[in-house]
């Protein structure tokens, strides 16, 4: 298993380019209960676009065969990830070709909260969907911003804020040294770290090893994925790339 760990995603951020941040109204609010920003934001979310291609169930991605191939146990960095029983997951949280109901231009995450789905916009008008979880009511974050940074197998450090209220988690603060990378990490195979306006909003796009989380509401306001699904999202988007949180 592998033992090594990367840099903190805070560590050597100073001076970050504000080049592809997308502009929005509104005031950047720091919610001490969260340790969280929100920035309101109007949804231009089509509902009238849902249906997927086709019909007889979800349109595999372009190179996928099966869900079982999808889902199934691979190793990856030198930690093997288990295989997800996804048959106890709805279909409707599997990673899955659909049409674009964002209106967003391609190479854009939009995340939609309410119906707890993310959607990568193509160039073709379609999306590549996956099912998330996210933050409980009065933890959500909403607005536009960016990926500032993207890791591998990252390390996890709680806000001060997260600490205040879980006093257990010290040993995991900025000054003890944050979480080593690993499967029971919180953050799990990947995270995407999204800024706006150059600041760190601390939430992240992340991976998860707890797949039943998928389609809920149970995170202290991060976007959490299938560690397969945050593997192959991440595998898609580059530094920059917007994302569009919306309700």
């Amino acid at each position: 298993m592998k033992t090594t760990t990367s840099a903190s995603p805070l560590e050597g951020t100073t001076g970050l380019s504000r080049r592809g941040l997308l502009k929005v109204g509104g005031v950047l609010a720091l919610t001490s209960l969260a340790g969280c920003t929100e920035v309101m934001t109007t949804s231009r979310f089509r509902e009238d676009t849902m249906p997927l291609f086709g019909r007889g169930g979800p349109q595999l991605p372009p190179g996928e065969t099966s869900y079982a191939e999808i889902y199934g146990a691979k190793e990856d960095g030198g930690y093997d990830i288990p295989a997800v029983p996804y048959e106890q997951i709805d279909p409707q949280f599997y990673r899955q070709v659909v049409e674009d109901p964002t209106g967003e231009k391609g190479g854009t995450i939009t995340v939609n909260t309410t119906q707890k789905l993310l959607y990568l916009s193509q160039d073709d008008g379609s999306a590549i969907r996956y099912g998330v979880g996210v933050g409980r009511e009065g933890f959500a974050w909403h607005g536009r911003g960016v990926v500032q940074w993207k890791q591998k197998w990252p390390k996890w450090t709680p806000p001060s804020e997260m600490i205040a209220r879980q006093p257990e988690l010290a040993k995991y603060s900025a000054k003890n040294g944050s979480m080593g990378p690993g499967l029971m990490n919180p953050l799990g195979a990947r995270a995407m770290y999204i800024f706006h306006d150059g600041k760190d909003t601390l939430y992240r796009i992340h991976g998860s090893p707890e797949w039943w989380s998928i389609g809920k509401a149970v995170s202290s306001g991060c976007i959490r994925m299938i560690n397969q699904d945050v593997i192959d999202l991440y595998s898609r988007v580059a530094v920059h790339t917007p994302v569009h949180v919306v309700t």
